[in-house]
């Protein structure tokens, strides 16, 4: 769902595509990416040229390729210009059906106070990777529209999820549990809780996305995200290149 990282990045639209950027991430394709190129109508090279010229000089970044972008010729027109195939996306999509609470000692708690932005935000760039830059710009995300909650194990916060509702569409994103924390069902619990709220919310349907499933590669919230009801749609492709 787009909107939901419009307002959290410095979107700027180029080429029919919509260009997000995260400055203090230069080195995260995750953050910095180009989404709908050839969807709303199909793409020329002199798009592409658009798009690339939106990211600053050596910025990685991702240009995605959906299942139906057109023309046939846009992966080659990448490729021509030195991008390479990355690791895609898996969407999925479920009925907003409320699931059985899951069964955890951890405590789910609303994201309000600038303690817990904090918290959230800090789980979150770990989970990630990402550089402790960006941790402003995450802890901002309940003012993007998102609904952040955490996962407690007494007084230390260990997991962190988030979802965003829109035209009875409940976005699921920021998911991440502390290595050390694994195991304790943070994730499950959060993702019944979202979809709880969705539901609650008037949503009629639920979406997300993880990295498609590789024998290289994690596919532990794959799992998660599959035993929660979820199922596969597509793989969106993603051509990593860097800023010239």
């Amino acid at each position: 769902m787009l909107a939901a990282y419009v307002d959290f990045s410095d979107a700027v639209e180029a080429g029919g595509a919509v260009v997000l950027r995260v400055p203090e991430a230069p080195e995260s394709p995750m953050l910095n990416r180009a989404i709908g190129l050839g969807v709303d109508a199909p793409a020329a090279e002199h798009d592409v040229e658009q798009v690339l010229a939106a990211f600053a000089s050596g910025t990685r970044f991702y240009v995605a390729v959906a299942p139906d972008a057109q023309p046939d010729e846009l992966s080659g027109w990448l490729a021509a210009r030195g991008l390479q195939p990355g690791w895609g996306w898996m969407a999925f999509r479920r009925a907003a059906d409320v699931l059985p609470a899951h069964e955890t000692s951890l405590e789910l708690v609303d994201v309000e106070t600038t303690e817990q932005r904090a918290d959230f935000a800090r789980i979150v760039r770990v989970g990630y990777g990402l550089p402790e830059a960006v941790e402003p710009r995450i802890g901002r995300a309940p003012d993007c529209g998102w609904q952040c909650l955490l996962a407690v194990d007494g007084r230390e916060p260990v997991g962190a999820a988030a979802i965003y509702l829109s035209e009875g569409v409940g976005y699921l994103g920021f998911a991440a549990t502390l290595a050390e924390h694994r195991g304790k069902g943070a994730q499950s619990a959060l993702l019944a809780e979202r979809i709880r709220r969705a539901a609650a919310g008037g949503c009629d349907v639920l979406v997300t996305e993880t990295g498609e499933r590789r024998d290289d590669l994690p596919s532990n919230s794959y799992r998660n995200i599959l035993r929660s009801g979820f199922e596969e749609v597509a793989v969106t492709a993603n051509w990593v290149g860097v800023g010239r």
